[in-house]
């Protein structure tokens, strides 16, 4: 490869404007030149070091570079995002090593029905009892007994910020964690920034939203997971009609010898078995893994469906108040590695040491989020939906609904019974009062809907 040709015998490294005229790629975008970096990094043949303007490329150590027992992957250096590479069992150490083979050696596969037709609810499980139980203990539910989603709203924001960053680094989006949250909290785009990358963020963002704003009849169910697909690729496919529709054409992925079938009755009907059978998993981390191993094998839609099983791998948490599963800290060739071991082996052992890691180290983030956050209050965790909707209204109306007193006030006597409704207008004016740019996000405003309502909010 052009790329690799032109690092070798280059141990300081090269930056991208010159690796990109070295390897002879001068007429490429610098966005494209830079995914097909992203790509050599997450296969292990490329590491990066340094920051912004000092960022440079290496070619990672081969084979005859390597000492005995080791791997590529051990050599690389951290990444800059601080994201590591999850300890492994034997088991998934081993199949590691047969993926560091070249693709050249690798045997191609195709789709295999006997994957899933062998899964059978609540009797196989990819999660043995007593990782299920470790996950159970530190992750949830949080609030039993509450209504679905109660632990997903209390910690939002964080949720938003964090899923939506790790998810699209890991389809190599190069906003950092601060600029992700200066995009969600503020709509403020980061300098020099591809507008696909901005978009990939905020489709992130409203994906999440749908998640947790449908946690009470959330199931994994085709019309739940097409429209997490649909807001997940709004605006990034050359085809709008392909947003949420199962695919009709073939796919092929790259660093893998897999080859997904091109079939669309296969599609359609291990799509629907794969949402039955996750439906009927009782176990919600078993559930959740599930869907994360067997909607990027299928390959259902044209693209993004790993983020979209990373998304969907959160509908048990959400609807179960479990700990939700961000991915944050992980190592994204540590997630590729996991998938692609399930595409070439249909063996899930490398991608549940990534999981059980990435859950863990989600359960250890909220637990620190949820003592700076207090306890809730119950009186404002019952009446939720009708806090959003009325403070929702009050912005979406401006100077042209009236008085915000006098608006709350006939909303309390319209909704609730006599006895919360002065408790309600107080806590619905401390709401309005506290707004700021950093949390008006909760009540799905767009940044410019907020600016408006500010710059016409005076005191009364």
């Amino acid at each position: 490869m052009l790329i690799l040709d032109a690092l070798r015998n280059r141990p300081e490294g090269l930056g991208r404007v010159d690796l990109q005229a070295l390897a002879g790629q001068a007429d490429r975008s610098a966005l494209a030149f830079r995914r097909t970096l992203d790509k050599l990094v997450v296969r292990g043949l490329v590491y990066s070091s340094g920051r912004t303007k000092n960022l440079r490329y290496h070619l990672a150590p081969g084979p005859r570079d390597l000492r005995p027992g080791t791997s590529p992957r051990i050599q690389t250096p951290p990444r800059e995002n601080g994201e590591v590479y999850p300890p492994l069992s034997p088991e998934a150490e081993s199949i590691r090593k047969r993926l560091a083979e070249p693709l050249g050696l690798r045997e191609p596969v195709s789709y295999q029905r006997s994957f899933l037709d062998a899964y059978r609810p609540n009797e196989t499980f990819y999660l043995p009892g007593s990782l299920r139980e470790r996950l159970m203990v530190a992750g949830g539910p949080i609030e039993p007994g509450h209504p679905a989603g109660t632990y997903a709203r209390q910690v939002l924001e964080y949720l938003l910020v964090d899923l939506s960053w790790a998810s699209s680094n890991m389809e190599g989006n190069t906003y950092t964690l601060l600029d992700t949250r200066e995009l969600i909290a503020k709509g403020r785009v980061a300098d020099g920034k591809d507008h696909r990358e901005t978009q990939m963020i905020l489709n992130h963002k409203a994906a999440i939203e749908y998640l947790v704003e449908s946690a009470e009849g959330l199931a994994p169910a085709p019309g739940v997971v097409k429209n997490l697909h649909a807001l997940l690729m709004d605006n990034l496919l050359g085809n709008p009609m392909d947003e949420g529709r199962l695919r009709l054409a073939p796919v092929a992925i790259q660093g893998t010898t897999y080859i997904p079938t091109g079939v669309p009755q296969v599609i359609e009907e291990c799509f629907r078995q794969i949402l039955n059978t996750a439906a009927a998993i009782q176990d919600p981390f078993e559930q959740g893994f599930f869907l994360l191993v067997h909607l990027p094998y299928l390959q259902p839609f044209l693209d993004g469906n790993k983020r979209t099983a990373r998304l969907s791998a959160n509908i048990p948490f959400i609807r179960a108040n479990c700990v939700p599963i961000t991915f944050m800290d992980v190592d994204p060739a540590a997630f590729t590695d996991g998938m692609i071991a399930v595409y070439e082996t249909n063996q899930v052992s490398l991608l549940r040491d990534v999981f059980a890691f990435a859950y863990e180290r989600s359960c250890a983030r909220f637990s620190a989020v949820r003592k700076a956050l207090g306890e809730p209050d119950p009186f404002r965790l019952k009446w939720r939906g009708e806090l959003k909707t009325l403070v929702r209204e009050v912005i979406l109306a401006g100077e042209h609904g009236g008085p915000a007193a006098a608006r709350i006030q006939a909303f309390a006597e319209a909704f609730l019974p006599r006895e919360a409704q002065a408790r309600f207008q107080a806590v619905a004016e401390t709401e309005l009062a506290g707004l700021h740019e950093g949390n008006f996000a909760r009540y799905q405003v767009r940044p410019s809907q907020f600016s408006a309502w500010q710059s016409q909010a005076v005191p009364e």
